[in-house]
């Protein structure tokens, strides 16, 4: 090989220059705009997700909360409440000993004679249509709805006799 040929350039015409000094110029140009357009395009989403009524359907509450009312299970649809044994321990091991164990709200926990005298002083049938109407934090049917008037009675029984 020659010197010359080791300092030889791709570029042999004056067209192939025009051309290079084009192309540098062009693409860097083609590049950056190519650029700004990706970093300034928004999301391609639902134009109409900021319609007022669109935003209403996607913020609306999915329940309500009244402090003042108390929890209340609710028997299933179309079904009436199940009639069980009679048996004050059951319903009161069921149901009634998730407050009244602990004293929750003010309740009488089972055997404290001092808690439960003034209430026991009342009567059975005040004692009963208080636990069936539901009477400060403690609900109708002390929160579940599927006891029947006689499991009622039977936990206030069964509450009654431990406490005397």
């Amino acid at each position: 090989m020659s010197e010359h040929d080791q300092h030889s350039s791709f570029i042999k015409t004056p067209q192939q220059l025009i051309l290079v000094v084009l192309l540098a110029f062009v693409v860097p140009i083609v590049l950056i705009i190519m650029l700004v357009t990706l970093a300034t395009s928004g999301p391609s989403g639902d134009p109409n997700v900021l319609d007022p009524d669109a935003v209403a359907a996607r913020i609306q509450p999915v329940g309500k909360w009244d402090p003042g009312a108390a929890p209340v299970a609710q028997a299933p649809a179309g079904q009436k409440p199940a009639a069980g044994p009679v048996d004050g321990k059951a319903v009161y091991s069921q149901t009634c000993v998730a407050c009244h164990q602990a004293s929750v709200a003010g309740s009488p926990p089972l055997g404290d004679k001092a808690a439960w005298a003034p209430r026991i002083k009342q009567g059975m049938d005040v004692l009963v249509q208080s636990v069936l109407k539901g009477k400060g934090a403690m609900p109708p049917k002390g929160g579940n709805a599927a006891l029947t008037d006689a499991q009622v009675r039977a936990a206030v029984d069964f509450m009654v006799s431990q406490s005397k």
